[in-house]
């Protein structure tokens, strides 16, 4: 039971650790990007309005990838990209519900899917982010922007991170300890058990009468063995 415990605890600081570590290459990779993380060409975001809903609603986390080939952007497709809203430049997923088509360029009408119009502006292909990849998690984006911030990364990573290689660290000491440690030979088994004996005469004696009795029945025993020897002698010169 120990050993199955002591298992499961390894293994939920490893999983612990991985997760702690994918979230440090997020919040990095965000931060060096425009907000936007990438991760082996995989996008996570966090949904920001409603204007999806019911395919996904805000404070979701959802994944996109990367758009190798615009061209196999099709209507019913839902992308995340740049746009300006109220004069700013914000990202954005919608559903792909037209395509403009100029000389060698292409340009996607998109619209919410709580929305009744489309929006004001095309993505452009210069503007796309990603494409989504119909994974979602329900209320994961809210924990992701606390991560984000300075004391959500204190406390959900560099804690545990640190609580994580101390537990390393002194399992390490441990196990060189032992490894140092010389090996027991016989005759210090010998001395160890001898030792151990003595101790335990030692407290019996400090207890009171337990040894005496103890004494006292073995040589009843040898005073009876020692009669019956006697009398063995004695028969047998009789028979004499």
């Amino acid at each position: 039971m120990k050993n199955v415990l002591k298992t499961v605890v390894n293994v939920l600081a490893w999983v612990i650790l991985i997760l702690a570590l994918l979230v440090t290459l997020i919040v990095f990779s965000s931060g060096r990007n425009n907000g936007v993380a990438n991760l082996f060409g995989f996008i996570p975001m966090t949904v920001e309005s409603d204007s999806m809903k019911p395919t996904f609603k805000k404070g979701d986390l959802i994944i996109c990838k990367e758009v190798e080939d615009l061209n196999k952007l099709k209507e019913g497709d839902v992308i995340t990209f740049w746009t300006i809203i109220d004069g700013k430049k914000v990202k954005n997923t919608h559903r792909i519900v037209g395509i403009n088509m100029a000389e060698n360029s292409r340009s996607f009408v998109t619209r919410g899917d709580n929305n009744s119009i489309d929006d004001d502006m095309p993505a452009y292909a210069g503007d796309i982010i990603g494409e989504w990849t119909n994974f979602k998690m329900g209320g994961a984006g809210k924990a992701m922007n606390f991560l984000r911030t300075k004391t959500g990364f204190f406390i959900c990573i560099v804690i545990p991170m640190a609580i994580f290689f101390l537990i390393e660290l002194y399992k390490f000491i441990v196990t060189v300890q032992e490894v140092r440690k010389p090996a027991l030979t016989a005759d210090d088994e010998e001395e160890i058990k001898r030792r151990a004996i003595e101790e335990y005469l030692a407290s019996q004696k400090q207890s009171g009468g337990s040894v005496t009795e103890v004494k006292e029945s073995d040589v009843s025993e040898e005073s009876s063995e020692t009669s019956d020897s006697s009398e063995g002698a004695e028969n047998a010169d009789s028979e004499e």
